[in-house]
C-alpha cells in the first residue's frame, strides 16, 4: 500500500517538472542571434594602385663598336665605375690606319696632277689667246684655232675633275680618320660596367647591327617601370605617391613621386609585337618613377611590388566592409550595430575612403561600436543582408 502511495507521489512530481520546464520554455527571454562582429576601430586607411614592376637604371647603354675589327684589348672590368668619355676599349686600328695613310697618298697624287693640270691650263689658255687674235687677222685656219680652242676647254674641264677629286679625296681622310678613332670606344655616360658582351680577342662586324662591347648603367638612381591595367591607369596621376617593396626585403618601403605613364601600352612598344592591339590581350601601360638608389642595393630587373597611392588617411575610424550595406539615395550606407541588449540595430553612416578591405567611417559611428559583419549561420550572408 505504501508502495503504490509513494509511486503516485513520484509521477506528480516528475509531471509537476515537466510542466515547470515547458512553462519556462514558453515564457523565458528569447537568446539573441550570434551575429559575426567586428569593432570599429582607428587605423590608418589608403586606397592604392596595385601593380608589378621592374628596376632598372636611371640611364642604360648598350657600348657598341661602330667598325668592324678584332677586339684587341678591354680597359675595364666588370662592375669598374667609368666616367663620360673615359677609355673602354680598343678595336684594332691597323686596317684603319692603312686606310687613312691610302687616302692621304690618293690625296697627294691628286693634288700633283691638279698642279701639273693647272701648267698645262696656263699653256693651252696662252695659245688659244695667241691664236683667236691670229685668226681675227686671218693669220691661221680656222681649223688651227679650233683645236686651240678645243685642247683649252678640255684641259679647262680636266682641272675641274681634279679639283673636285682632290675635295672627294678630303673627305676620305676625313671618314678614315673618324673611322680611326672610333676604334678607341669611350663611355658615352657616368656609370657602371653592368655587362661585358664581347671579348678581347673576338671579331666584331659593324656592316649590318652594332655589335655590342659592353654594357653600362647609372646605378645612383633607379627607374622603376610598373605595369598598370588600362582599368587602373585612369586613376593615376604624375606626383602621386609611390610606394614599393623588393622580394628580398618586403618589410622595407621604397617612397618616390609618379613621374608619368607611357601613353602607349608595353605591347605596343615591344617591337616583336606585329599587332598591338589583339582583342583578348591584357593591355597594361607602364607607369615610371625614379627612386635613390646611394648604396646600390637595388639592382637592374628586379621585380617591385608597386603601391600607387590614389587617397590615404592617418587615425580614422574604419570598419571591414562587409559591415556596409547597399548605397542609400542620399549616399549613406546602411549598418547593423549591435546594443545592449544583443541585438542588431540598422543605422546610416558617413563613409569615406574604401580599398575593398576596409572602409573609412567619417560619421554615423563611435569607436568601440560593434558591427555586424556576417549571419548567425555557418555560411556568412551577403553584405547588406
Amino acid at each position: 500500500m505504501k508502495k503504490l502511495k509513494f509511486r503516485k507521489v513520484l509521477i506528480v512530481v516528475v509531471l509537476l517538472v515537466v510542466a515547470a520546464g515547458i512553462a519556462y520554455s514558453i515564457h523565458s527571454p528569447e537568446k539573441p542571434p550570434e551575429y559575426l562582429t567586428a569593432k570599429v576601430e582607428r587605423s590608418d586607411i589608403e586606397n592604392s594602385v596595385l601593380a608589378s614592376g621592374v628596376l632598372q637604371g636611371i640611364k642604360q647603354v648598350d657600348v657598341g663598336a661602330q667598325v668592324s675589327g678584332q677586339l684587341k684589348s678591354l680597359k675595364v672590368n666588370l662592375g669598374d665605375k667609368v666616367k663620360q668619355g673615359q677609355w673602354l676599349a680598343e678595336i684594332d686600328p691597323v686596317v684603319l690606319q692603312n686606310t687613312l695613310r691610302q687616302s692621304q697618298v690618293n690625296e697627294q697624287n691628286l693634288i700633283a696632277q691638279k698642279d701639273a693640270a693647272i701648267a698645262q691650263l696656263k699653256d693651252a689658255k696662252a695659245i688659244y689667246q695667241r691664236y683667236k687674235q691670229l685668226r681675227a687677222d686671218d693669220a691661221i685656219s680656222q681649223k688651227d684655232f679650233d683645236t686651240a680652242q678645243s685642247d683649252f676647254e678640255v684641259r679647262s674641264a680636266n682641272l675641274r675633275s681634279l679639283e673636285a677629286q682632290v675635295r672627294d679625296a678630303g673627305i676620305q681622310i676625313e671618314t678614315a680618320r673618324i673611322n680611326l678613332g672610333y676604334t678607341r670606344i669611350v663611355a658615352p655616360i657616368s656609370g657602371d660596367v653592368v655587362g661585358i658582351v664581347t671579348q678581347e680577342g673576338q671579331t666584331v662586324i659593324a656592316s649590318q647591327l652594332t655589335p655590342v662591347i659592353l654594357k653600362l648603367a647609372d646605378l645612383d638612381t633607379m627607374t622603376v617601370k610598373a605595369q598598370v591595367s588600362e582599368a587602373d591607369v585612369i586613376h593615376i596621376t604624375p606626383g602621386q605617391e609611390v610606394y614599393f617593396t623588393i622580394l628580398g626585403d618586403a618589410e622595407k618601403r621604397y617612397y618616390a613621386k609618379l613621374k608619368g605613364t607611357e601613353p602607349a601600352p608595353q605591347n605596343f612598344l615591344d617591337a616583336q609585337s606585329s599587332n598591338a592591339s589583339k582583342p583578348n590581350s591584357a593591355v597594361f601601360y607602364n607607369a615610371l618613377f625614379d627612386v635613390p638608389n646611394p648604396d646600390h642595393r637595388l639592382r637592374i630587373s628586379m621585380t617591385a611590388q608597386v603601391h600607387i597611392v590614389r587617397e590615404k588617411a592617418r587615425d580614422v575610424l574604419t570598419v571591414p566592409v562587409a559591415a556596409l550595406g547597399d548605397k542609400n539615395g542620399d549616399g549613406t550606407f546602411p549598418v547593423r550595430v549591435m546594443d545592449e541588449q544583443g541585438q542588431a540595430q540598422s543605422r546610416n553612416v558617413q563613409a569615406g575612403i574604401n580599398n575593398n578591405v576596409r572602409v573609412e567611417i567619417k560619421s554615423g559611428l563611435a569607436e568601440g561600436d560593434q558591427v555586424v559583419i556576417g549571419e548567425p549561420s555557418a555560411t556568412p550572408a551577403a553584405t547588406g543582408a
